[in-house]
This record gives structure tokens, sequence and C-alpha cells, in this order.
């Protein structure tokens, strides 16, 4: 299977639809989340927040949450996109790293690479997942969890010194 993905364009094609995925289990391995915000050229934000059908873990969680998203996006006429989420399996193994395979997910993988391959332009990009909130915020909302703060880089937690409680 080779990897559905082109290089970046110079300059954002006007017409490039912005995607960004999340999926979570709760617990993991349990009920799956799937969430996803796709942004249209124009601006038009369509949130998707739905509990999966099944119960598995958080790699199934994120690809089945970008198998939807690829789906609406399709749907609503996207043919150019820059598909952003904070999975390092799921989107090294897509950019064609097989190492990163993980062996019970690869009719899943090979299922959103085969969709991915129907678009004409795709961009795929890892972020930290403090950058990835409002898909995380879908996917945790599609079964009845609260936000989850993400960590952000250099605010470490806390140290707990014997006998002193940090508040």
């Amino acid at each position: 299977m080779s990897p559905a993905v082109s290089p970046p364009p110079e300059s954002d094609p006007p017409d490039r639809w912005q995607l960004w995925f999340d999926g979570c289990a709760w617990p993991n391995p349990g009920r799956l989340g799937l969430g996803a915000l796709i942004v249209a050229p124009d601006g038009r934000r369509i949130e998707l927040s739905q509990a999966g059908s099944r119960h598995g873990c958080n790699n199934e969680a994120e690809l089945d949450a970008l198998r939807m998203a690829l789906e609406r996006a399709w749907a609503e006429g996207a043919r150019r996109l820059q598909v952003t989420g904070d999975s390092d399996v799921v989107l090294r193994h897509l950019n064609g790293d097989r190492r990163a395979t993980v062996e019970p997910l690869c009719s899943q993988l090979s299922a959103v690479a085969t969709t991915l391959a129907g678009f004409e332009q795709v961009e795929l990009r890892w972020v930290p997942r403090h950058r990835n909130r409002d898909a995380d915020r879908l996917s945790r909302a599609a079964l009845g969890l609260p936000d989850k703060p993400a960590p952000v880089p250099g605010r470490g937690r806390p140290r707990r010194r014997r006998g002193v409680q940090v508040v």
C-alpha cells in the first residue's frame, strides 16, 4: 500500500479544506468517542461528535474519527485537504513509515489509506494534543466526558513535596 499523500503546496490553494480529528476510548480499551472539525475554504465550520459503534482502543478511535471526517469532507465537496491530528501512530503510518504499523490496526489503516487516495491532494500533519483541542473536545463530548485540559509544553505538573500538598 503506497502512501496517499502528496507534498504540501507552496501556498495554500483557495479550495483547500482543513480537517482536525481525534478519537478517545473510555476506558482504554472501551467505548469509542469520535471527534472532528472540518473548516471549508470559506470559513464554514462543521463539527462532528459521535460515539463509536463498538469498543476498542484509542488508536482504533483515532482511525474511526479520521475515516468519519474524511467521508464527511468528501460529501461536503472537499478534494484538497490539510489533515491534522495528534495520533503519532496513525499519521506516521499514513505518511509511509511502516515501522509505525500495529498489526491489529492494519485493516483500518488500509481503509483510511484507500479513502485518502480518492482526494486530489492531502497533507497530513501531526500536532501535540494541546494544539488539537477542538477535535479532542468533540471526541470526549461524544461519550459525555468533560474537556480534558491538554498539557502545554514547558508547564510541568507541580511537584509534591513530602508532607506538603500543592494546590
